[in-house]
């Protein structure tokens, strides 16, 4: 998976997600680059920038949607 931009509905960028093939994560970053998380594939489970557990599954989109 190439980098995915998220957008608003106005168009503005408020981050991305970016595979990393080799090690099977997904990572997310915010609209500067900053890194938020990530969601690991083999281990089925997302982790914030600290490295604490947020949920079993997929929810990097709750990184960037943050308010």
């Amino acid at each position: 998976m190439p980098r995915e931009i998220v957008r608003d509905r106005a168009g503005r960028v408020l981050g991305w997600y970016e595979s990393n093939g080799v090690s099977g994560r997904i990572d997310a970053r915010d609209a500067s680059g900053r890194w938020l998380g990530y969601y690991d594939k083999k281990l089925n489970e997302t982790r914030d920038a600290g490295g604490r557990l947020l949920a079993k599954g997929n929810v990097l989109p709750s990184l960037i949607f943050r308010p």
